[in-house]
């Protein structure tokens, strides 16, 4: 497979893992509405806080958009979108890795970009993902500048589509813009069943007595230039031929036609789980009439009457606020519909004016999903004074700015302090449900899920379980306490594993156990903060 090469290449397919864990703080005055939500607004560099994530939601997120800056100069304001190239390539390749750890195995990356960075972009997520996660690509056609003076006007960017494994679409999503005359919206597919060719050569199939057929009551004397070739006149009475007769043709669906006759004529399955008829038609044709699935989808690879970035700039002026070139909303928000719903997390770390997050919870107001969002912004004016008012006015509903209530809420949060020291130690006031997370994700690779109550047993992965005793977990920081395991401290572990038999890892301060009882008992013990590392 090609790779891109560019001048600081080397370093930066290391530098996600050189950047350190951060903690992620809320500011409880920026929240707003129903917090408990799980909706999270994060204000800080994209590249710390996608890291920070990692031990919460890795494996986790089920559709990323992001809207990263086109290294055009004009783009967008609150990125340097003039850097070099090189740059721009190195900025890109540490944040599309760690997005790529965030993501479910079935979960999709969106990426909007125009002609001048789209191709190279490209190139680097294929080498990350792997070709085989490319799944094709978006056109969005844009309302443009008419009076644009390039000798090719430019109507359209593009947005790569990637999958780590199967590409699945939510079921019913349409493409806004088919007809209402289409066939999409026939609750009924019908379709001839004669397919001649060399790879389709002409067999008979006995079409007995009792066949449906929408001919008239009577004699029918089928056309002998056309298929398929009768081998009598067709008897009908009552919708129904009443003798046996053999039609000879090359067959699209000879198997399903034979299961349909074989079940008494009675609708069967398809291979997509279409109901599935067959009828003799006025002309002595034989068509397959399906029942269209409601849950089948119609998406188009080009995407039209989405609006204009000018139409929501003049939308977010009616809230008083001030952004260049922010995305059309009815965009956002189809995308997350075609590849989320129900609980599924949706994530941009390039969120800008908060177009994503209004997106999510305009997705859920349509189909009363659940979604619920991650964004990270950069810039502290626009998290704070942009995406955040912005968010409140969709929460409430906003009447001059014709924005309809969504309801839910969301958390505001900043980036805190490293969780480890340059040289590694744990930072002396880490909470043990911080510490804990890091420990499972560095041994697992999963994300920790913070449960109700707090014990010193995180879980069991693969056959081995996890312990920590920290940060007074069991109420006790005196040395021969809570931190410390002792047969009374492991008593407790053993209380709070439940059914779990296997290998226990236990991090703690130090062990009051002997080599002889740990061996005896699958426990493997690990020194904090000595033992504990970050995962790379």
């Amino acid at each position: 497979m090609p790779i891109l090469k560019w001048l600081t290449r080397d370093e930066d397919v290391r530098a996600a893992a050189a950047v350190p864990y951060r903690l992620i703080e809320e500011v409880p005055e920026l929240s707003y509405g129903d917090v408990k939500t799980g909706n999270m607004l994060i204000q800080g560099d994209n590249l710390d806080a996608l890291k920070a994530l990692l031990p919460y939601y890795a494996g986790q997120v089920k559709c990323v958009y992001i809207d990263p800056p086109y290294n055009t100069g004009a783009a967008f304001e609150h990125y340097d979108d003039n850097l070099e190239h090189s740059k721009w390539l190195s900025m890109m390749w540490p944040r599309v890795e760690l997005l790529r750890e965030l993501l479910t195995e079935n979960g999709v990356l969106l990426i909007s970009l125009n002609d001048d960075e789209v191709h190279y972009l490209k190139v680097i997520c294929d080498e990350i993902f792997g070709r085989k996660a490319f799944k094709g690509s978006f056109i969005w056609h844009y309302e443009g500048n008419t009076d644009n003076q390039a000798q090719i006007i430019n109507y359209h960017e593009h947005i790569l589509i990637y999958c780590k494994g199967q590409l699945a679409v939510t079921p019913g999503v349409v493409d806004p813009n088919t007809q209402e005359s289409s066939k999409l919206n026939n609750p009924e597919i019908r379709n001839t069943v004669v397919k001649n060719g060399p790879k389709n050569p002409s067999k008979p199939v006995l079409i007995p007595a009792g066949f449906p057929t929408s001919l008239p009551n009577g004699e029918f004397k089928p056309d002998k230039s056309a298929f398929p070739k009768w081998s009598a006149s067709l008897q009908v009475k009552d919708g129904k031929t009443i003798t046996d007769v053999i039609a000879t043709s090359g067959w699209s669906s000879r198997k399903i036609l034979e299961d349909f006759i074989g079940n008494n004529f009675k609708p069967v399955l398809d291979s997509k789980g279409q109901h599935t008829r067959f009828e003799i038609t006025h002309t002595g044709a034989i068509e397959y009439i399906k029942t269209r699935r409601q849950d089948k989808g119609h998406i188009v690879s080009v995407l039209r009457g989405f609006g204009t970035t000018n139409k929501n700039r003049m939308k977010l002026e009616k809230l008083g606020l001030s952004f260049t070139y922010p995305k059309p909303v009815d965009l956002i928000t189809y995308l997350i519909r075609v590849f989320s719903s129900g609980n599924d997390l949706v994530l941009d770390s390039f969120l800008g004016s908060g177009t994503t997050a209004h997106a999510t919870l305009e997705a859920n107001r349509i189909d009363g999903a659940n979604r619920k969002f991650i964004a990270i912004e950069m810039l502290k004016r626009n998290a704070e004074e942009i995406a955040q008012s912005r968010l409140k006015a969709v929460i409430s509903g906003h009447k001059k700015a014709e924005i309809e209530k969504t309801g839910g809420g969301f958390r505001f949060y900043r980036l805190g302090p490293p969780v480890f020291t340059e040289d590694g130690q744990i930072q002396p006031d880490i909470r043990f449900p911080v510490l804990a997370a890091h420990i499972w994700f560095a041994e697992t690779g999963q994300s920790w899920h913070q449960p109700d109550d707090l014990s010193p047993f995180l879980g069991e992965c693969e056959k081995k379980g996890y312990a920590l005793l920290y940060n007074g977990i069991l109420g006790d920081k005196s040395a021969s306490g809570g931190n410390v395991l002792t047969r009374k401290t492991l008593s407790i572990i053993r209380s709070a594993q439940g059914n779990f038999k296997g290998t226990l890892i236990v991090y703690g301060e130090r062990t009051a156990l002997s080599e002889t009882t740990l061996k005896s008992e699958q426990i493997e013990f690990k020194q904090t903060p000595y033992d504990v590392k970050a995962r790379k």
